[in-house]
């Protein structure tokens, strides 16, 4: 989990595709990781994280706690840039 802001954004490379932390991490060994693309409030950032941890310690899927975490933050704060900015790559 990268879940300070930006996190999930990188540099076109030819060839290469996009490098950036999230891909530095993937060729370290992590099988999925999670960042942001833009910068969003820390409250909006906590609702998503408790909800995505409580789902996936309680031993759910991370793609489902992934899809609830935002469903739980677009409940309280409906604009997308509140919880579109996490992005899950990777796999499972």
């Amino acid at each position: 989990m990268l879940s300070a802001c930006e996190t999930g954004l990188g540099e076109i490379q030819s060839g290469e595709g996009v490098g950036g932390l999230q891909r530095a991490f993937q060729l370290a060994g992590a099988k999925t990781v999670m960042g942001s693309l833009w910068k969003i409030s820390d409250e909006a950032t906590v609702t998503f994280m408790t909800a995505f941890y409580s789902k996936f310690f309680s031993g759910n899927d991370i793609q489902v706690a992934y899809q609830y975490a935002m469903e739980s933050t677009m409940a309280v704060y409906p604009h997308p840039y509140y919880w579109g900015a996490f992005t899950l790559t990777g796999v499972n």
